[in-house]
């Protein structure tokens, strides 16, 4: 019996959309446009760092829940645009690359790159790093303890 060829994929008229489906086909295009990193919906604890004005806001599902001073690299030095999920955490790490530098509440993100707490306060809000993105003591003790409750974080970053 000779096989029956597939019939083509029906496409439905624009107008037999839904307007919210529309409005989700449109926003998911946006997002691949502009190169935006999608994450996973069910990431509950999202950090967004905007290296350009040195700011990092915390999202708690979905809803802002804070926002603070950072600092990025400096001169000379990256810290990676993208979007991550957090590997190791450690409530205190020494840096084995710059002389043992304390790391209080440090979580690894690419590598060797990690948002952690900073005594150099002053500094933030400045690009300072050479590409670990710095926090206050007590701000990188709620990332880290919000990351640890919610089973991790994700983390984007943008110029």
């Amino acid at each position: 019996m000779p096989e029956r060829a597939a019939a083509a994929p029906r496409q439905l008229p624009v107008s037999v959309m839904s307007k919210s489906f529309r409005l989700r086909v449109g926003l998911f295009g946006a997002v691949v446009a502009l190169g935006l990193p999608a994450l996973p919906a069910s990431a509950g604890v999202v950090a967004r760092i905007d290296q350009s004005h040195q700011r990092m806001r915390v999202f708690v599902d979905g809803m802002p829940a804070y926002e603070w001073p950072v600092s990025t690299a400096r001169r000379g030095f990256v810290t990676p645009n993208g979007a991550y999920r957090v590997g190791r955490m450690a409530t205190m790490w020494r840096s084995h690359k710059y002389h043992g530098a304390p790391m209080p509440h440090a979580m690894f993100f690419r590598g060797g790159y990690a948002i952690h707490g900073t005594y150099s306060v002053g500094s933030l809000g400045r690009r300072a790093s050479h590409g670990c993105i710095r926090l206050s003591p007590g701000h990188a003790a709620t990332l880290f303890r919000l990351a640890r409750d919610y089973g991790g974080a994700a983390v984007v970053i943008r110029n």
